[in-house]
């Protein structure tokens, strides 16, 4: 009785250790029902790629219950590391190449507002105001107010350096018209610059 529980021990002791042996190697599995390559190779930490290698698979969605399958070899960790530098490598290029685009289009839109505002500047510079004395003086503290001399103001459908309305530029906002309607409407309206200056400053407006 004694003889027998000691054979019984030592029997499951050895299927402990050769169970232990097969997981710890691992070299080798046997398919079972419902398992796909792409399962086995993260259970045994490896890739599809190397379980088709190993195996000579031609379609590696294709296994068949009850085949075996190598799973793991020598060079298997310095594979998966392999791929995995080169996937590391490719996101860094990728996220280098996504900085170095960013940066071009910030350049290029730093420089196309630089000319755009130098262009501005010289059109600015290009445009007199067709008046002198007191009233050049009331125009400039005018434009100075309504929209610090910028002639690409906009303030609904009040526009440019004088904040004009839309319907009295008629489409035409280069700042050649602006001028030339500005002095128009304080001409109609005021008489001169400096009335229309005075009308600004008790009325907020002109």
């Amino acid at each position: 009785m004694k003889m027998k529980k000691v054979l019984v021990s030592a029997a499951a002791l050895t299927g402990t250790i050769a169970g232990a042996t097969v997981v710890a190697n691992a070299d080798t599995v046997t398919v079972k029902a419902g398992d796909t390559v792409s399962e086995l190779a993260q259970k045994y930490n490896t890739t599809v790629n190397t379980i088709q290698q190993l195996n000579n698979l031609s379609n590696p969605n294709l296994i068949f219950v009850g085949q075996q399958l190598k799973v793991n070899n020598d060079n298997n960790g310095q594979a998966v590391a392999q791929q995995n530098a080169n996937n590391n490598a490719q996101q860094q290029a990728t996220s280098q190449n996504t900085q170095a685009q960013a940066s071009t289009q910030q350049a290029a839109q730093q420089q196309a507002a630089s000319q755009n505002t130098q262009a501005q500047a010289s059109n600015n510079s290009n445009y007199s105001s067709n008046v002198s004395g007191s009233d050049a003086a009331a125009k400039a503290w005018i434009a100075q107010h309504e929209s610090s001399n910028n002639y690409n103001a906009r303030n609904g459908q009040y526009i440019g350096k004088y904040q004009l309305s839309a319907s009295y530029l008629n489409g035409d906002y280069s700042p050649a018209n602006q001028e030339r309607v500005a002095n128009q409407y304080v001409a109609q309206r005021y008489g001169s610059w400096t009335n229309a200056q005075r009308f600004w400053e008790a009325n907020g407006w002109y």
